[in-house]
């Protein structure tokens, strides 16, 4: 005959905490879910917080995005550093376009636009990848 032990063990469980979020952490959150072709539940998933909680953050007009604004409060116009390189031809290498923009971001992530794009757009889609 076996028996089973359902004793408790403190380690296997694990403890929840409620995590207290700032003003301007609120703030930044919403602003995130401004970006075109970002959704609620993406920005939820990235702070690990229920999209339910950033909804109701967004009905506050304290986090609302302001659509007016193109920065959160915390944020201001800054340049950023940018290194030119020589491009290497292979025969592999397809032509460039005439019109494009190479971007690496962090993590070694790399970001073509080919054509014409709005700065502003472009900006708030790097802002809402990198965060």
């Amino acid at each position: 005959m076996s028996t089973i032990d359902s004793g408790h063990c403190g380690d296997d469980v694990a403890r929840r905490t409620k995590r207290l979020w700032t003003d301007e952490e609120k703030r930044s959150i919403c602003f995130q879910t401004a970006a075109p072709g970002v959704s609620v539940a993406q920005v939820a998933r990235r702070y690990a917080v229920n999209a339910n909680l950033i909804f109701k953050w967004l009905r506050d007009r304290r986090y609302a995005p302001d659509p007016a604004s193109a920065l959160p409060p915390s944020e201001e116009a800054r340049f950023l550093p940018v290194e030119i390189v020589a491009e290497t031809r292979s025969a592999r290498a397809t032509p460039a376009a005439d019109n494009h923009i190479e971007i690496e971001l962090a993590g070694g992530h790399r970001m073509r636009i080919s054509g014409s794009y709005d700065p502003e757009a472009l900006a708030r889609l790097i802002r809402g990848v990198t965060a």
